[in-house]
């Protein structure tokens, strides 16, 4: 059961949600998964979702899920295109891997209204700026 199972805390990785130009030089938002750690991670499941409440309606997307077999150390792998549309509501992507037999799962969660100018950074794994979650 999911409870007799230690996980250990996640360190080294993130998501970033990050604006770039596409081919007709318009902006758009897309999701990625970093892995700043010297190791691979593998068979990285990652499940995204947006939920929340928009001028009193509850509000729930479709539930996505990715499959990596592998994602290498010190890179990034780029997940989905996100919809600004969806910004106001929460965005959830539960991460779950394995480094050796070890397994590890996070949830990050951008809360509504986090994703705006004031909080982009520049992430330097990507060369964008971004909202980067820890």
């Amino acid at each position: 059961m999911r409870e007799d199972i230690n996980f250990d805390p996640v360190e080294g990785v993130s998501i970033a949600i990050v604006t770039e130009m596409n081919e007709v030089n318009e902006p758009v938002w897309n999701v990625y998964l970093l892995n700043q750690n010297d190791v691979y991670l593998d068979n990285v499941l990652v499940s995204s979702k947006g939920y929340g409440e928009y001028k009193g309606e509850d509000i729930k997307t479709s539930i996505l899920r990715h499959m990596f077999e592998q994602i290498q150390p010190k890179s990034f792998a780029k997940i989905e295109p996100i919809d600004p549309a969806i910004f106001h509501i929460y965005n959830e992507y539960w991460v779950s891997y394995y480094i050796g037999r070890k397994i590890y799962d996070k949830r990050f969660v951008f809360v509504p209204d986090s994703i705006v100018e004031e909080n982009l950074i520049y992430i330097s794994m990507l060369g964008r700026k971004g909202v980067l979650h820890s």
